[in-house]
């Protein structure tokens, strides 16, 4: 069985996954989309790039990463779907939204993280390179959250206002990492409010790791995900983390460790403890790439398998 990825070439999270998937399992993964017994595209627009006759003859997976509800191209979904034999989705409620949009059968297959990538690290070291200091309480975000086509309007489904006000509560000497493009909402919120940050653009690998080292707490303040990776990313590396009840949350964090809230704030604030930490810690490990990508596999398989 060959598999033919189609990623979106955006130098994003989705060619990271195609990327580790080709490393991962070479010997199922080929190039060349006509030698391709199954064809999985990452995203939702490439397969538009293929002519119809050649995605005819081959059987399909399209994930569904997560659904932002007054976002959602119903018209495109339906187009597309004439051509898929499955789904994939990382997360339950991405199953619930779709499922009833479709007859095709969808498999939940929580996304891997890279033990090579993420793993512990040194704080001190990470605050010295980062030039923040000890006695500051560092909260990280390394997300996009502002709409591109502005540079100005919040991207409410990953909840930069949630996080803006859940950092304004926050009762210690704070000073917030960014990461990721697109953080222009926050860095506004962050300045009217004379609280200090840092920001790293688009940063490589390494310096992500060396952020989430430096972190005191790391949040997830969406109201709509399919991951979001931090969560795997931030565990593996026994970054202390909470969330809003997104995405793969529910499987790899510490209960007390994901948040309530509503349309206008977190209205419960929780600091990681050691317990939590370990705990989210011990989940995690249960999507280590080098034994979790099997699970794609066995999907990929029971896809080509079906007549």
């Amino acid at each position: 069985m060959k598999i033919y990825v189609s990623a979106p070439n955006e130098n994003w999270i989705l060619d990271r996954i195609a990327s580790e998937w080709r490393e991962n399992r070479p010997s199922f993964n080929t190039n060349n989309i006509h030698e391709a017994d199954v064809v999985w595209f990452l995203d939702s627009y490439s397969w538009r790039k293929f002519h119809p006759v050649v995605l005819n003859t081959k059987k399909i997976v399209a994930s569904v990463h997560h659904v932002v509800p007054w976002k959602f191209n119903l018209q495109e979904f339906m187009m597309r779907d004439q051509i898929v034999d499955c789904y994939h989705v990382p997360c339950l409620q991405t199953k619930n939204f779709i499922k009833k949009l479709t007859q095709k059968p969808i498999s939940v297959v929580g996304y891997w993280y890279n033990p090579q990538l993420w793993f512990p690290a040194d704080k001190t070291q990470a605050r010295a390179k980062l030039k923040i200091t000890e006695e500051k309480y560092v909260v990280g975000s390394f997300q996009r959250d502002t709409e591109g086509h502005d540079l100005k309007t919040p991207k409410f489904e990953k909840g930069p206002d949630l996080f803006c006000e859940y950092v304004k509560g926050i009762n210690k000497d704070v000073h917030v990492l960014l990461g990721g493009w697109r953080r222009q909402y926050v860095i506004g919120r962050l300045e009217e409010a004379k609280i200090p940050y840092t920001y790293k653009e688009m940063a490589p690998i390494d310096s992500i790791r060396e952020m989430y080292a430096a972190c005191d707490l790391y949040v997830v303040s969406s109201r709509h995900e399919g991951g979001p990776q931090a969560l795997l990313e931030a565990s593996a590396m026994k970054v202390p983390i909470v969330s809003t009840n997104v995405g793969m949350a529910p499987q790899i964090l510490s209960e007390r460790c994901i948040l309530e809230h509503d349309n206008k704030k977190i209205y419960t604030t929780h600091f990681p403890t050691k317990e939590d930490i370990n705990k989210c810690y011990e989940n995690v490990l249960k999507y280590n790439v080098e034994t979790h990508i099997e699970k794609y596999v066995q999907m990929f398989n029971k896809v080509n398998e079906k007549k």
